[in-house]
């Protein structure tokens, strides 16, 4: 019997309905095996589908009507003669049976009463009186409805036998009463008050705790001998769950018995050592407090563990509580509360350790290098949080290790990436099971120092959830005004976090929280060029990656036309990542020829890249002059660098309209419309008809329409390439141009000009066009990697058109 009610009862699944509920079931006043005549029946019964539940002849249970077919069924069946037929469903998630989802097998059920509940449903007291067999099904009238066949029950040939199969039954039910807590002693009254066989069976059959599909096997079975067998094997199972289940329940009061004594027996002995003078916790607390001692705490924490201390004291040992208390007064002593490494303020070897671990990077060493000649002058300076922003794989975790290499400083490092529970930075409570500090006071202890150089690395990708958000929290710990009383929810106290240098690192400014990127100090690395990432190749990647796969200097050898072309056809990035696994890649194609000896040393030159490293991945589509009117050429940066991109403009016949492809961003659409609103208002200066302007359409076109585009960078090239289409005349061979443009003539200034003007390098550009206000930002770039290019500085749009075309 099911134990787990509160009464005898049926488990049924309401049409509509998706969890059980339990019902409580009548008895009778007849016996149950008073069968029906096919002619007080109805040709046609509604159906009624039942999930998780098998409706059992003889029961009168009370059933929920929520699906609107099985509401019209019962409304049916309550008007006329008052019969319903009830088929259990093969599946319980289908909302719409059909005749394949109902067993053959089911009950017809006459209705006892009907009532309308508070919420406007229909609750429904059905009987069930006879099993059936479905002869056909359908849905007219929105309702299931067929035709049924009334089944009867096979006598049992050996009568002495079934008799004893049946009290066998009865005694079952009556131990499974005896030993579930959950049912009341009641239920022994009911089953004594049964005296039909059909009926009894019926009654515990509809009352195991067993599946759909076996209480359907028990109603389907005609012969009473087999069902009777069916039930008492079904009830037999459940008396062994519930005899397994009343041991463990004796034997766990047993065991809580048995920890009360041993409880007794601990305070005794307790009690007896104190007298002696022999506490083994006393000597535990003893050695606390010779750490206490030992250690140099702050004030203000000397009084938190003298007074915890004193707690611990009080506590037995016994209880949870006394193993929490003494993990928080270890942490407490572990942490390096006036710990700190001496500086190295040798800023000469400063700056060579961090150019021999970074090539390039010079603004951003040279940020550094000043923060650490202020901290030297000032001794105790609040460090300003400095963000090192840009692309992944230039270096800004390195360049966080660097830093506390060259000053002398203990290195930690705390990924943020993911970070969706503001406990891990505050730590939780103590008075949590499993409760520990954040991870920043985690990683303090670690590291035993407490001026570190602390990474904070992917601090953009922190997240926010439930349990709040990581990136408010952040905010104490990196103002230099609050972080000297960071509160740890663990510790309890403040921990001074001023003369930790905390170095965050990030890749897109725009997810960091405003308020977050306020307290920070930003140095933004712009990623590097190929001559930059030839350099690091073979200053730094080569020979560490050389170093890795075992192999020495005179055994492989990679040039820089190698170098070069890896990096322009299977590189396509800011950083250096991809390029150290293309190089990895070379080196074990070398370490294979050598280690099977099919060489003694491998040279890698440019055509065999296809064979060591497969297909170039990247293609890029050099310089072609030509003297086509309409087509110009611009400048382009990205993440991964800068390129050369063509802008081609045509006319037809048409009435003057516009037309844009080449899967262009809203920015360019706009410059192509203040460009072609210029020429309109100034075709006269410029010498272009305005016929040509008025009847014909203009068509502009930037190639790799794959490839998304946007910015304003292209404004000047749009307006050449109109202005060359309008007037017939070629742009100048071998120029380049970026700028922004303005209705009222006006060039601005771009950026990206550093990537912008090696991409031209690259693609054999002789002149290039930028706007005057760009003239600082050539400044800035080393003259060797301008040597061969012709820079012209305009400021107006009409300069640009005198000086291309």
């Amino acid at each position: 019997m099911s134990s787990n009610k509160t009464k005898i009862n049926i488990r049924v699944e309401k049409p509509g309905f998706d969890e059980d509920q339990d019902m409580f079931p009548f008895i009778g006043t007849d016996d149950g095996d008073e069968l029906l005549d096919s002619s007080d029946l109805p040709s046609t019964l509604p159906f009624i589908a039942l999930r998780n539940s098998v409706f059992f002849p003889t029961i009168v249970t009370p059933i929920n009507i929520g699906r609107e077919q099985s509401t019209k069924a019962i409304q049916k069946a309550n008007t006329t003669a008052k019969y319903v037929a009830i088929f259990a469903q093969r599946d319980a998630s289908t909302d719409d049976p059909d005749e394949d989802d109902l067993y053959e097998i089911g009950t017809i059920a006459r209705i006892v009463k009907m009532m309308r509940m508070p919420d406007d449903s229909l609750t429904a007291v059905l009987r069930g009186r006879q099993r059936v067999r479905r002869k056909s099904l359908s849905k007219k009238g929105g309702y299931l409805n067929g035709k049924v066949e009334l089944l009867k029950y096979d006598l049992p040939e050996d009568a002495l036998t079934f008799r004893a199969t049946i009290d066998s039954v009865r005694d079952a039910a009556r131990k499974a009463i005896e030993l579930s807590p959950n049912i009341p002693s009641e239920a022994q009254m009911m089953l004594d008050n049964i005296d039909s066989s059909s009926h009894l069976l019926n009654f515990i059959a509809s009352n195991l705790n067993n599946e759909v599909i076996s209480k359907q096997n028990l109603l389907r079975e005609n012969s009473l001998a087999k069902k009777a067998t069916m039930v008492l094997e079904l009830i037999t199972k459940e008396l062994q769950v519930l005899e397994i289940r009343d041991q463990i329940d004796t034997k766990a009061r047993g065991d809580i018995e048995e920890q009360q004594r041993q409880y007794y027996l601990n305070q005794q002995m307790k009690a007896i050592q104190d007298e002696l003078g022999d506490n083994p916790n006393k000597a535990e607390i003893e050695r606390l407090e010779k750490r206490a001692l030992e250690t140099e705490l702050p004030e203000d924490v000397t009084k938190v563990f003298a007074r915890e201390i004193a707690r611990l004291r009080r506590m037995n040992p016994q209880v949870a509580e006394y193993s929490v208390q003494l993990s928080y007064l270890e942490t407490l002593l572990d942490l390096p509360w006036n710990v700190y490494t001496e500086d190295n303020f040798d800023l000469p070897s400063v700056a060579k350790k961090l150019d021999d671990d970074h090539y390039g990077l010079e603004k951003v060493k040279d940020r550094i290098l000043a923060h650490l000649a202020v901290l030297k002058l000032k001794g105790d300076m609040k460090a300003p949080i400095l963000l090192l922003l840009g692309p992944p794989g230039v270096g800004k975790t390195s360049l966080g290790k660097s830093v506390a290499e060259a000053l002398g400083r203990k290195y930690v490092r705390m990924s943020l990436g993911g970070l969706h529970d503001e406990s891990e930075i505050r730590g939780h409570r103590k008075t949590y099971i499993g409760a520990m500090p954040g991870r920043i006071v985690q990683n303090l202890k670690k590291v035993g120092s407490n001026n570190p150089v602390f990474i904070l690395d992917e601090i953009d990708k922190v997240g926010q959830s439930h349990r709040g958000d990581p990136s408010s929290a952040l905010l104490e710990v990196l103002d230099p005004e609050q972080n000297s009383t960071f509160h740890d929810n663990y510790l309890d106290v403040d921990v001074d976090l001023s003369k930790v240098m905390f170095i965050a690192t990030a890749n897109n400014f725009g997810a960091i929280q405003p308020a977050l990127r306020d307290r920070m100090e930003i140095i933004r690395l712009d990623g590097y060029s190929e001559e930059e990432k030839l350099e690091i190749a073979k200053s730094h990647l080569v020979p560490r990656q050389r170093k890795e796969h075992g192999l020495k200097t005179k055994q492989i050898k990679i040039g820089a036309p190698t170098l070069r072309a890896a990096i322009g056809g299977y590189t396509r990035e800011s950083g250096v990542r991809s390029l150290n696994r293309q190089i990895a890649g070379m080196m074990r194609y070398a370490a294979k020829q050598i280690a099977m000896e099919e060489a003694k040393s491998v040279t890698i030159k440019p055509d065999m890249l296809e064979t060591v490293l497969g297909p170039a991945t990247f293609e890029r589509e050099p310089y072609r002059a030509g003297k086509l009117p309409g087509v110009a050429v611009g400048l382009a940066w990205s993440q991964v660098g800068g390129s050369i991109l063509y802008i081609e403009a045509s006319l037809s016949p048409g009435k003057g309209g516009l037309q844009q492809t080449g899967n262009l961003g809203t920015v360019m659409k706009e410059s192509a419309i203040t460009a072609r609103s210029y020429l309109k208002a100034h075709a006269d200066k410029l010498g272009i008809k305005r016929e040509a302007i008025k009847e014909q359409d203009l068509h502009v076109h930037v190639p790799e329409g794959a490839t998304p585009k946007d910015g304003p960078s292209a404004g000047i090239t749009m307006l050449t390439a109109m202005a060359s289409a309008y007037s017939g005349k070629p742009v100048k061979p071998y120029l380049a141009m970026s700028g922004e443009i303005t209705l009222r003539g006006r060039v601005l200034p771009v950026g990206g000009i550093k990537e912008k003007l090696l991409a031209a390098r690259r693609a054999g550009m002789k002149h290039i066009l930028l706007s005057k206000l760009n003239e600082k930002n050539v400044r800035e770039i080393e003259a060797r990697y301008l040597k061969g290019l012709t820079i012209t500085y305009v400021e107006t749009m009409r300069e640009v058109l005198d000086f291309a075309l």
